[in-house]
């Protein structure tokens, strides 16, 4: 297994391609990249196998990128991409460890220069746990899009208060269901309000935002534990092109959306 896993590692540079997009146009090859969906299967062995026999194989899915141009915008892509960047684990930690059940990940754009991938791992240790990490690429140069290289710098608390209604709109939602839950004590249901009450979508948290043909949705993570976690907002807001035309930069990599 150890072969297959080194092997995989080594195909991340070298692997041919298959076309991938969300959009269903004719795209030029500077416009999307090409990514092929690779698998592979760790297999525990030995002690960790015996103590844990629910959790001898995890399944790890994660894509190789090709297809642009310059070599060096790609060469950039695939760092940020990097197997161990994304949650800071190679697939031998993985494999070494119980912990991973599942490795996955979902392209939600790949076209007008921006790829837009979220990754999610899948485990267990006390409790079963997710985790998500998100990148939205610049594929003109290879960079991270951030808030300010997207919104005129200017606008970012206005655009922050914005995304901060929808957030509040939310909460105040969840707390009417919240009021309604009788399986919960009085204690417990006002821990939870106060939970409610201290989260504010601020300008800090701008820089993480998912690009679609519907807009743009900014992504929130509450940060509950994991108690009372199922009550937590969904953390993904939504605003049409037309509703940021007035805060997207006219020459930066969202330009295109607003003219």
């Amino acid at each position: 297994m150890q072969l297959i896993a080194l092997a995989f590692l080594s195909f991340l540079s070298f692997a041919g391609a298959t076309a991938h997009a969300n959009v269903p146009r004719a795209t030029s090859p500077e416009d999307r990249a090409v990514i092929q969906r690779r698998r592979v299967v760790l297999i525990r062995r030995g002690k960790l196998a015996r103590d844990f026999p629910h959790k001898k194989r995890a399944v790890v899915t994660y894509p190789v990128v090709t297809g642009l141009r310059d070599p060096e915008v790609l060469r950039r892509v695939r760092a940020l991409l990097d197997f161990k960047n994304i949650f800071d684990y190679s697939l031998k930690e993985y494999r070494d460890d119980a912990w991973l059940s599942e490795f996955s990940y979902v392209v939600n754009h790949n076209s007008n220069s921006l790829l837009d991938i979220t990754f999610t791992q899948s485990g267990s240790g006390a409790y079963p746990d997710d985790h998500e990490k998100h990148f939205l690429i610049n594929l003109k140069d290879g960079s991270l899009v951030k808030a300010a290289d997207a919104f005129e710098p200017d606008k970012l608390n206005a655009l922050a208060a914005e995304v901060d209604r929808k957030l509040q709109h939310e909460l105040k939602e969840l707390a009417v269901e919240n009021a309604k839950d009788k399986d919960a004590g009085a204690e417990e249901r006002e821990s939870v309000n106060q939970a409610y009450q201290n989260l504010k979508f601020e300008k800090s948290h701008l820089d993480e935002f998912s690009v679609s043909r519907k807009g743009i949705t900014f992504l929130y993570d509450a940060g509950f534990p994991h108690v009372i976690q199922a009550l937590e907002p969904a953390g993904r807001y939504l605003l049409t092109f037309a509703e940021l035309k007035p805060y997207i930069k006219p020459n930066g990599p969202l330009g295109q959306f607003a003219r």
